[in-house]
């Protein structure tokens, strides 16, 4: 019986899970750290889901353990701020140009005085601080709300656990926000501001609702199953550059010249990779290497670049991701859910 094409990705997708999942199936061996520490023992936790524009998804291995967004909660963070800033106003507080430097660095481009992209821990603390409320907790409240609206999930919330542990081992975020405030790039209070950051990074998600929401900013910003907004799609453009650019700490790089995907990493061992128009893929394996990126997860998205052609500049000829995705996509969400059908939080 001939195979569907869903089957055929299925497949495909178990295939890369075993070979980087096995013992020595990592390429370059360098698992050296876990974070936070609880999770080393979770080390063999491996999940990979898959989500087209379409609504079609894959998922296989441990892709429904959930996990804190950690940095991927950045990306989200920094959409909202353009959205509730403009382009122009956000660029004037930080810029889009790749550190170099560790994600925890405390450098900032001086020429400007302002942090070099909202991916790193100083860029997005300034994001945080650019995102509209009266209150922390209206702001907190209003990052929720857009996330759930990205996974397709209502009940998203943030872990309160991890956001304690969090604020109690965060010396060096406080540091960096007096410094920042210091140099005029943060305005406020410190503490709320801190707060806001935080509480967005111990939200906890699945490898399945990642890619939802990889797949909501691929098709424009709008929920594949819902058809909800969730981002305005004039600024997907911006969040996706500074993903390619930034997305994978000091290794982004390497990250742009081997896989040539937009993607963003996490400390949990997570990676929200994006294909504008096409598909989105969460990874979470807790295993690091040297940058802070899960290994296994550089290693799969690498894999399914080189296997689907999927690098932003592979040869069309060498493309298969007619294979996995429907084109179908449209501009305008509202012209496929006239009546606002979909979960749609009240207030939006």
């Amino acid at each position: 019986m001939e195979q569907t094409e869903r089957e055929i990705v299925q497949q495909q997708l178990e295939e890369l899970h075993q070979v980087v999942g096995r013992p020595g199936g990592i390429p370059d061996g360098r698992v050296v750290s876990y974070y936070p520490p609880s999770m080393a023992a979770g080390s063999h936790v491996f999940g990979l889901a898959a989500t087209d524009v379409d609504g079609t998804q894959w998922q296989v291995g441990d892709a429904e353990v959930r996990f804190p967004l950690h940095s991927i909660s950045k990306v989200f963070t920094y959409g909202l701020a353009l959205e509730d800033n403009g382009r122009e106003e956000v660029m004037l507080r930080v810029g889009v140009e790749p550190s170099g430097d560790p994600f925890n660095s405390i450098s900032f481009d001086e020429v400007n005085n302002r942090p070099f992209n909202p991916m790193i821990n100083a860029g997005a603390l300034v994001a945080v601080n650019l995102v509209h409320g009266a209150s922390k907790e209206e702001k907190v409240e209003r990052l929720l709300t857009r996330l759930r609206i990205y996974a397709g999930n209502p009940d998203l919330t943030v872990d309160e656990d991890i956001l304690a542990e969090q604020l109690v081992s965060n010396d060096r975020n406080v540091s960096l926000s007096y410094l920042m405030r210091s140099l005029g790039m943060l305005h406020g209070n410190i503490e709320d501001n801190l707060y806001v950051y935080l509480a967005a990074c111990s939200v906890c998600v699945t490898s399945v609702e990642l890619s939802t929401m990889a797949a909501t900013i691929a098709r424009g910003g709008a929920n594949p199953f819902t058809g909800v907004p969730a981002l305005p799609r004039t600024y997907t453009r911006d969040v996706l550059s500074v993903m390619s650019m930034c997305g994978m700490y000091d290794a982004a790089g390497q990250w742009h010249y081997d896989v040539g995907i937009p993607a963003k990493s996490s400390v949990s061992g997570a990676i929200l990779a994006v294909i504008p128009d096409a598909i989105g893929v969460g990874v979470h394996s807790p295993g690091l290497d040297r940058h802070g990126n899960s290994a296994r997860g550089v290693a799969v998205c690498r894999a399914l670049s080189d296997r689907f052609g999927l690098h932003v500049f592979a040869d069309p000829s060498e493309s298969r991701l007619g294979r996995i995705v429907r084109p179908g996509r449209r501009d305008d969400a509202t012209e496929m859910y006239p009546s606002g059908d979909g979960w749609l939080p009240e207030g939006l």
